[in-house]
């Protein structure tokens, strides 16, 4: 990790979540009261989008379930002296493999996610695996076919969805594979409208201070979306503007404070079978990795970064938490969360998580 790493969320006054499919780990990176950094490691199945809700609830999409986990400490209490936010699954939505996406509260309080099998934003049922909210004009039925893989979902503050990202328009099943390189489109959600096309593999759309953000991720930029009306009202011309290249496959996206918090992924085979990411990367001598950068919005630079080398290659979402300072999750695959129990006025023994809190690492 860069030097100023640990100094900045200090500054901040935050800590960074951030997921991995592929090792199946929901990691916390933090502060520890030691004064390095500090991440806590806790078993999830398959998890991919996160969202945080900045009163203690955090959403956990992937598997086979949407996660409802909740902040069981009070301000004064601290698990093994340590850890300042515990954050347990408290309800549990079964979906089945729905390949979910990203994820985010709804303006009734129920989680709403990105069904990529179904090609549709989708809200949890109490009976059913799932709801339809919306669905691209252009997929014509609601049937379990991957057909332009719907990846993105930006709402606005109420929760409510705004944008979509797809990585192709296409209306046959794994159709969007061979548009990876041009057939990316955001949607307004509102119209049913393809605002923006012509991108390559896009993800995470995320609304900031009135704009819509997004990684075009078969190019390695972040940038924003030019010529919206700032109201979710798409323009006949908006543009893509890159603000800044970063050496990967992006995914998972945050802000906070006039920083962007940037998920890098290596590529998942061994070339990038076309996408102009691997061309990007030869002219510039520099070879893909795994991890977060902390982009200065001012200019488009990376300040901080914290990266990871050996097995895991490919992270998926990425979510700051203000206001915490060290960090842990309780899985719901290990014996843990049978042992920490909470109620109102009162926390369970923090020897009762000892076990999930050892799964971390200082540096």
């Amino acid at each position: 990790m860069s030097g100023g790493l640990v100094p900045r969320l200090a500054r901040l006054g935050i800590s960074v979540a951030f997921t991995s499919y592929q090792s199946g780990i929901l990691y916390m990176l933090g502060r520890s009261p030691k004064g390095g950094a500090h991440v806590h490691q806790a078993a999830m199945p398959k998890p991919m989008g996160l969202s945080y809700d900045g009163k203690g609830g955090l959403l956990v999409a992937g598997g086979f379930q949407i996660m409802d986990m909740s902040n069981v400490l009070a301000p004064h209490e601290r698990v093994n002296n340590t850890f300042d936010h515990c954050y347990v699954p408290r309800r549990v939505h079964m979906t089945g493999h729905l390949d979910a996406h990203d994820v985010a509260r709804g303006p009734d309080g129920l989680p709403i996610f990105v069904n990529t099998r179904f090609n549709c934003i989708a809200q949890v049922d109490p009976k059913h695996s799932f709801k339809e909210v919306w669905r691209p004009s252009f997929v014509t039925d609601l049937v379990d076919e991957d057909r332009c893989h719907l990846n993105g979902m930006a709402t606005d503050d109420d929760g409510v969805p705004v944008y979509a990202t797809a990585v192709s328009r296409s209306n046959t099943i794994d159709g969007w594979r061979d548009r990876r390189a041009d057939g990316g489109v955001v949607i307004d959600v509102k119209t049913n409208e393809i605002v923006l096309d012509g991108l390559s593999m896009p993800h995470s759309p995320r609304m900031y201070k009135g704009e819509l953000w997004l990684m075009n991720s078969g190019t390695g930029e972040l940038g924003v979306v030019k010529g919206l009306d700032g109201k979710g009202k798409g323009a006949k011309k908006a543009t893509f503007e890159p603000r800044a290249f970063c050496p990967g496959f992006l995914r998972g996206l945050s802000f906070h404070n006039g920083f962007a918090f940037v998920g890098l992924s290596k590529p998942r085979y061994k070339r990038f079978e076309g996408l102009a990411l691997d061309g990007k990367l030869t002219e510039m001598d520099s070879e893909p990795w795994c991890g977060i950068q902390i982009i200065d919005l001012s200019n488009g630079s990376c300040v901080d970064w914290f990266r990871i080398d050996g097995a895991v290659a490919e992270l998926y979402d990425v979510e700051v938490l203000p206001g915490v300072v060290c960090p842990m999750t309780v899985s719901v695959m290990s014996g843990d969360i049978a042992q920490l129990i909470t109620y109102e006025g009162r926390t369970a023994p923090p020897q009762a998580a000892e076990q999930g809190a050892a799964g971390g690492q200082e540096m």
